[in-house]
């Protein structure tokens, strides 16, 4: 007999048990996607990584655009693509989510078009044909394969092209070398990144120019409110680009986090040290005496402890060349991205500065006003204060009817009012005089 409590601790381990399993979805070298389901310890059997760095693929936490390159795998987290890259499949946590969609469909079209390539070559059809280049994100399809194995280089960088066309009158020309599966995959995910930044940089400066125009002519609360959205959203892709271009500034700058990434020739290496030892263990079971297999043993050893140093001195010689000429032209592109944004940012402070000063000089014209209307007081005060004095009921001689008369008073009224006016116009005459009016 079970009791509640012990039914709610069993179905308590199995929510524990079913947290870690989660759907990956995993894109093979030759283009085909399956959702596997599996847990964190078998995604870091299967890829050598530390937990620490699958933390970073969880989309619930928020970790800066960092490249990571292992033992076995390369990390990516790049925007809204965080990946695992092997030498022979790329592995996606968040699989459903739908601006993920479209990148998996395009690079499911590039890995089926190396992939056919890499079958051609291998089979010997490469033939005389010229390579076909496909941009991974651009506006047009790639062309399709033809009948007699087009050869196809997936590459975005100018240079390539360049050297391909002046080899192709060599000796080497028909000896196209076809990118490793991992820079295919990394080249991948920065062309989608560069593009979705640098299209998403286009767009704020497509509506930043209209507004920051309309402000510049009609000074509302309305315009105002605008050109701070797109400032927000200026200083927040501004801080993304930038993330993108440290990070690609880090790997160029360290060959030995560039040589980490190249698994294809890291996994090549290690499977011929196993076959080169596999030879030699078969030689030393064949040898009858036993003092020659005492000391092939010793060998062994030694080349069993010299293995990773071997190995680890084999990827600092590594030429790194192939996948720096790819990450500088990437940075190339974010540094143009940046720049375009740095421009807009100029731009919007020129225009806070028009502003700045447009209301300035308002404000300028209103404290003179100011000064006006205060004279103005000030006269018109005194103007009263004479008023005052004459109706006070008190006698004076001016308001006798037999001495004085009509004209009399009005001479004295118009005279008031002449002398009001003429000490106002050398108020502001001495106002202009001094600066304080324009």
């Amino acid at each position: 007999m079970k009791y509640p409590a012990d039914s709610a601790a069993e179905a308590g381990r199995a929510r524990k048990k079913g947290a870690w399993v989660r759907a990956w979805l995993v894109v093979d070298s030759a283009g085909e996607a399956e959702v596997v389901e599996a847990g964190k310890y078998a995604i870091m059997q299967r890829t050598g990584l530390p937990g620490r760095d699958l933390r970073m693929l969880d989309p619930a936490l928020s970790y800066p655009s960092t490249v990571l390159g292992r033992e076995r795998a390369i990390v990516v987290n790049l925007e809204n693509i965080r990946s695992i890259i092997t030498s022979r499949e790329m592995i996606f946590q968040n699989s459903k989510d739908p601006l993920l969609t479209p990148f998996v469909n395009k690079i499911q079209q590039v890995f089926r078009h190396r992939q056919a390539v890499v079958s051609s070559q291998e089979s010997g059809e490469e033939g005389n044909n010229k390579p076909v280049w496909t941009d991974f994100y651009s506006s047009k399809d790639p062309e399709p394969m033809g009948d007699g194995g087009d050869q196809i280089y997936t590459g975005c960088y100018q240079q390539k092209k360049e050297e391909w066309n002046a080899e192709e009158t060599g000796e080497n020309a028909h000896a196209l070398k076809i990118l490793p599966f991992e820079f295919v995959a990394l080249e991948a995910c920065l062309q989608a990144t560069c593009s979705s930044l640098d299209d998403e940089a286009t767009r704020l400066e497509q509506e930043a120019h209209p507004a920051l125009d309309k402000l510049t002519s009609k000074i509302s609360t309305l315009n105002l409110d605008r050109v701070r959205h797109i400032k927000s959203r200026l200083v927040a892709i501004t801080g993304r680009v930038q993330k993108v271009r440290d990070e690609l500034e880090h790997l160029l700058d360290d060959d030995e986090d560039m040589a980490e990434m190249y698994l294809t020739e890291k996994s090549e290496e290690e499977e011929a040290l196993e076959n080169s030892s596999t030879k030699e263990q078969d030689m030393v079971d064949g040898e009858e005496d036993w003092g020659n297999f005492e000391t092939k043993m010793g060998l062994d050893d030694a080349d069993e402890q010299q293995a990773p140093s071997m190995q680890s001195s084999s990827i600092k010689s590594l030429d790194v060349e192939e996948l720096e000429m790819i990450l500088e032209a990437y940075f190339v592109q974010i540094e143009g991205t940046l720049n375009k944004l740095s421009a807009l940012r100029e731009y919007v402070d020129d225009t806070e500065d028009y502003i700045n000063i447009m209301l300035d000089d308002k404000q300028n014209h209103l404290l003179q006003m100011g000064v006006v209307l205060t004279t103005a007081t000030l006269v018109v005060g005194a103007f009263v204060a004479l008023t005052g004095v004459f109706g006070m009921n008190i006698g004076i001689e001016l308001f006798d009817p037999k001495l004085y008369g009509m004209s009399d008073w009005l001479w004295t009224v118009g005279g008031s009012t002449i002398a009001s006016v003429f000490c106002y116009v050398i108020a502001v005459a001495w106002c202009r005089y001094q600066r304080l009016l324009e």
